[in-house]
């Protein structure tokens, strides 16, 4: 609004000294006076420009696992709860397990029955007192109870529902005093680390994209916090149905602060030039396919064709046409031919050097 009030002002200025001109006896020795146009100009510059590719997708969570009770029961105890941070192994409730520890006591007890009856039937095969099928059948069943007891040892340490991988509870399903049976879900445990993003990318796109390339990504959520990651992994093969291809971005997020199910836009930049000739995009012009600015010579504006490159953060980079220095119009172009005079706003004008002619020191 600030230069457009400008560009009013010097206007009006510029259409008033003509009137007054005109209103006058007019221009002396029949000079004619010349009307410089306006306008604000910026330089050409060299810089780092980007080309990137832009999509958006859902995020999602690297590994997902829903917690199942092994053993069916009654919980007693939550020890976990949505939000809270886990380690796989991590108990996250208890089942009764009441008649497993009475089931363990009798099966050890059997043990050490059959232990006691296997050592003393082994010194008498060793005596030859019993035959050896006798002997062989007393030491298979003291291996069975051995078995059974490591049964029901682990049958028993199932009570305990444990997180079976790194993460954050997500979900918790039950309460103390739910019965759950072998296929209830528990708790759902989400791995925050690292966060994926599939991009559906039309295959065009194939060429330019790679493994490894920096994928910037900013979310609705958290405005103005951009995140950084790379390209993990890129799919083989297009989709007839879509003309697409999968693109898989894996976005560290040391903060915490990336959610499962956010939703993001993502540039991937996929080449850099440096030393590139910059110049605003206000400056350019285009008409049928071909782009030309105007470039300010001493006071004149000349036309320009010029040859354009990647457009990243308001520039343009030009190719062919400009040399870094070269002052270019980015406001009031259309008023604007070849040749024309300019006033270029926010310089100091010039003062015209005083005249030496014997008629004016007259």
């Amino acid at each position: 609004m600030q230069r457009f009030s400008s560009l009013i002002l010097v206007l009006l200025v510029v259409v008033l000294a003509a009137c007054s001109n005109g209103n006058s006896q007019g221009p002396l020795n029949g000079e004619s006076e010349t009307v410089r146009i306006p306008v604000e100009v910026s330089e050409a510059q060299l810089g780092t420009i980007s080309a990137f590719y832009s999509a958006t997708a859902t995020l999602e969570a690297d590994g997902e696992a829903k917690v199942v009770a092994r053993i069916s029961g009654r919980i007693i105890e939550i020890l976990a709860e949505e939000g809270d941070r886990v380690q796989a192994g991590d108990v996250l409730a208890r089942i009764d397990d009441d008649r497993l520890r009475l089931e363990l006591a009798r099966a050890e007890a059997d043990l050490s029955r059959l232990r006691q009856d296997f050592n003393r039937q082994r010194e008498m095969h060793q005596r030859n007192l019993i035959a050896t099928e006798v002997f062989e059948r007393i030491q298979f069943e003291y291996q069975a109870q051995q078995t059974q007891v490591e049964l029901v040892r682990l049958e028993l340490s199932y009570a305990d529902v444990t997180a079976p991988i790194d993460g954050v509870v997500s979900e918790r399903m039950v309460r103390v005093g739910n019965m759950v049976n072998t296929t209830d879900p528990v708790f759902v445990v989400t791995a925050m680390e690292p966060i994926l993003a599939t991009l559906h990318v039309p295959e065009r796109e194939l060429a330019r994209l790679q493994p490894g390339q920096l994928a910037m990504l900013q979310v609705d959520a958290l405005p103005g916090q951009p995140f950084a990651g790379r390209i993990a992994r890129i799919s083989p093969v297009v989709d007839a149905a879509s003309g697409t291809f999968r693109v898989t971005v894996e976005l560290s997020d040391h903060g915490q602060r990336l959610r499962p199910g956010m939703f993001g836009r993502f540039n991937i930049v996929y080449d850099s030039r440096d030393q590139a000739v910059l110049i605003p995009v206000a400056a350019v012009m285009s008409e049928d396919g071909r782009h030309s600015v105007f470039v300010v010579d001493a006071s004149q504006a000349q036309r320009r064709a010029v040859t354009l490159g990647y457009r990243n953060n308001g520039q343009y980079e030009i190719v062919e046409g400009l040399e870094p220095g070269e002052r270019v119009v980015v406001t009031g172009q259309a008023s604007l031919r070849t040749g024309t005079e300019v006033l270029v706003l926010g310089e100091t004008a010039e003062p015209e050097p005083e005249s030496t002619d014997p008629e004016d020191a007259s």
